[in-house]
């Protein structure tokens, strides 16, 4: 081997061993700074674990007005109604849908004890919701950063699964580190869930909220090449009782103001109404969300139905992905399908277009 041959290997070889140090610093530097955060806790008087070790294979929902009385009234609070709950987003609140952390208080207080809290809210990625028992009227009712009200007890809820899938064990634990050193702080009795149980009933509740997930679209399009204008599809779907809405689609909207179907442009141009009179589209697409309405299967009904009158009126043909007709063969098992799930639903208490589903689906 000649003496150029050696000095290259001898050069690559510490080129190779300059690398390996590099990474192996970079690593224990790493640790340093962050695997603090990775760490199991170690155990606290504060911990209470509050699940059965034993969980059901599918997560069952109470009814709210059990909810509400089993759950959310305190010690000389009235169980004759859900009176004693003032907000409908404390009624919701649920070991199976949400981590719920409970404080009480030595002290009477405000949220302003709750402020790492307040400064962490939007870190978990997933709704934080604070309810609190209010020392003039004995009341649960939702909390916020800036209420001067005065409370002696407080319900902490990180919501486990939305439509953007379940909470990760990692940030269960961060947020019971943080409403852990929290109750500390304030010397609070804490009554804090297993992360670990918690967890598991999220995959479970999560599997179950993507079997029952449908969307029903219905794409309403002109034969040919022809381009419907926007001010007459604004004119025939106002004919219809539904609103130009600020997410550039128009919706049908129930007495509580929550949409019972939509529709939305067919391209990626939503509908706005300074351009209707120049907007022009291929074609439109009514939309069924199935889990978030109230009695989905008549809602399918009425969308058929407007469907059909907005077909004569703009000239157009109901048709699927493919452009292809839906004729009643195709739509009765569609329909069928949206029985099924609110009937699944229905079986868990989860009632299609309530607060809790609401919620679960967004």
């Amino acid at each position: 081997m000649s003496e150029l041959q050696t000095a290259l290997l001898a050069i690559g070889f510490a080129a190779i061993v300059a690398v390996y140090a590099f990474g192996w610093w970079q690593q224990r530097r790493y640790q340093s700074k962050f695997g603090a955060a990775f760490k199991s806790p170690s155990k606290d008087a504060l911990y209470q674990g509050t699940f059965d070790k034993s969980p059901d294979p599918v997560p069952q929902f109470k009814p709210l007005e059990e909810v509400a009385e089993n759950q959310f009234l305190a010690d000389g609070a009235s169980p004759t109604s859900t009176a004693s709950i003032q907000d409908e987003a404390c009624v919701t609140l649920d070991g199976r849908s949400d981590f719920v952390i409970d404080l009480h208080l030595c002290e009477a207080s405000s949220t302003s004890v709750l402020g790492g809290l307040w400064q962490r809210k939007f870190y978990f990625g997933k709704t934080v919701q604070v309810c609190g028992l209010t020392i003039a009227t004995k009341q649960w009712e939702r909390a916020i950063a800036e209420s001067q009200t005065l409370y002696s007890d407080f319900r902490v809820a990180l919501q486990l699964v939305d439509r953007s899938g379940l909470i990760s064990s990692v940030k269960l634990a961060e947020f019971r580190d943080l409403m852990m050193s929290i109750a500390q702080h304030i010397k609070a009795e804490a009554t804090v869930p297993d992360v670990q149980e918690a967890t598991h009933r999220a995959l479970q509740l999560d599997a179950f909220c993507v079997v029952v997930d449908q969307m029903i679209g219905i794409n309403l399009m002109p034969a040919g090449s022809r381009l419907l204008n926007g001010m007459q599809i604004y004119q025939a779907a106002a004919v219809h009782g539904m609103t130009l809405e600020s997410d550039g689609a128009f919706h049908l909207l129930n007495a509580q103001g929550h949409s019972l179907f939509s529709l939305i442009n067919r391209d990626t141009k939503a509908f706005q109404p300074h351009t209707l009179e120049r907007f022009t589209t291929a074609g439109m697409t009514l939309l069924l969300d199935v889990p978030r309405v109230v009695n989905p299967a008549q809602q399918f009904d009425k969308m058929m139905l407007v469907a059909h009158e907005l077909a004569k009126e703009l000239q157009v043909n109901l048709v699927d992905d493919r452009r292809i007709e839906l004729t009643e063969a195709v739509l009765s098992p569609i329909r069928a399908k949206v029985s099924e799930v609110e009937l699944k639903m229905r079986e868990q208490d989860i009632i299609p277009g309530s607060t809790q589903a609401r919620r679960l689906f967004s």
